[in-house]
C-alpha cells in the first residue's frame, strides 16, 4: 500500500498553511505585524520573516558589545574591590534589592553548572546584560561610577557624571534592542543604524581600538543594508528610509 501524498502547499492548502503558523505564533505576537500591514495576514508573515532577518544582523555585534562592558565594568570593581581589601567585590558591592537578587540568581546558576576553576568568572558571565546597565545608573554615582566604573570608560566625557548618563542612555537602548531579539519581538520599527553606531561609540569610550575590531568582525551593517534593500511590500518606504538613514530613533 502507497503512502499518502503529502499535500502540496498551494491556494487553499497555503491558505490551511498560514492558519496553522498563525495560531502557532499567536495573534498576540503577531499583532503588530498585523498592524503595519492592514491586517493582511500573508504580509504580516512576510513582514515576521523580515523582521527575523533583521534580528539575525543584529545578534553579532549584539554578543561582542556585552562581552566587552561585562568585562570592562569587572575589571574596575575587581580593582575597587582589592583597593578596599575586599577578595571579590561580589561580596561587597553596594546595589540595591534588585542588584542583590541578580547577584545571588548568578551564584544558583553558576553553582548549578558546577563551575571549575574560575568560579568569579562564571558568575560574572550569568549576570545579565540589564544587571551591567543598571550600575550605570545615577543611584549608584557616587558610591560605584565615580571611584570605580566610570574608568571602565576613559575615552569617554571628561566629566564623570556626564560620562554616566551618556553611558546609561546608550545601554539603556541597546538592553532593550539585546533583549527583543533574545525573546523575538519586532524590531523592524526601531532606528537600528542608531543602534549599531551607538554600540560601536560606547565602545570607543572602552578603547577605540575594542570599536575598530567590533566593526572588523562585526557584518552588522553590510547584512542590514542587504537585508533593508529587500524589504516585503508590507512595510512602508519610510521605514525603510529610517532604519537606513538613522535620521529618526524609534522605540522597540
Amino acid at each position: 500500500m502507497s503512502s499518502p501524498t503529502p499535500p502540496n502547499p498551494r491556494g487553499s492548502d497555503l491558505r490551511q498553511s498560514e492558519e496553522v503558523v498563525v495560531a502557532l505564533l499567536t495573534e498576540t505576537r503577531l499583532r503588530p505585524y498585523l498592524q503595519s500591514c492592514d491586517g493582511n495576514i500573508r504580509d504580516a508573515l512576510k513582514l515576521y520573516k523580515w523582521n527575523m532577518r533583521l534580528s539575525a544582523a543584529c545578534f553579532q555585534t549584539m554578543g561582542i558589545l556585552e562581552v566587552f562592558i561585562r568585562n570592562a565594568f569587572d575589571r574596575q570593581l575587581r580593582n575597587w574591590a582589592h583597593a578596599s581589601g575586599s577578595q571579590s567585590w561580589l561580596d561587597t558591592i553596594p546595589v540595591d534589592a534588585r542588584g542583590k537578587s541578580d547577584l545571588d540568581r548568578a551564584r544558583a546558576r553558576a553553582n548549578r553548572v558546577g563551575a571549575q576553576g574560575d568560579w568569579h568568572g562564571k558568575v560574572v558571565t550569568e549576570l545579565s546584560f540589564g544587571f551591567w546597565r543598571y550600575l550605570a545608573s545615577r543611584r549608584y554615582l557616587t558610591s560605584l561610577w565615580i571611584p570605580s566604573l566610570g574608568f571602565a570608560f576613559p575615552y569617554g566625557d571628561a566629566n564623570m557624571a556626564t560620562r554616566r548618563h551618556e553611558v546609561e542612555r546608550i545601554l539603556a537602548q541597546l538592553v532593550l534592542l539585546r533583549n527583543r531579539i533574545a525573546h523575538h519581538e519586532p524590531v523592524f520599527q526601531r532606528d537600528l543604524s542608531w543602534d549599531y553606531s551607538s554600540a560601536e561609540r560606547i565602545l570607543g569610550w572602552v578603547h577605540p581600538d575594542s570599536a575598530r575590531w567590533m566593526a572588523s568582525v562585526s557584518r552588522l551593517v553590510s547584512k542590514l543594508r542587504r537585508v533593508i534593500a529587500s524589504p516585503p511590500r508590507s512595510i512602508s518606504i519610510g521605514q525603510v528610509n529610517r532604519l537606513h538613514d538613522g535620521n529618526e530613533r524609534v522605540e522597540g
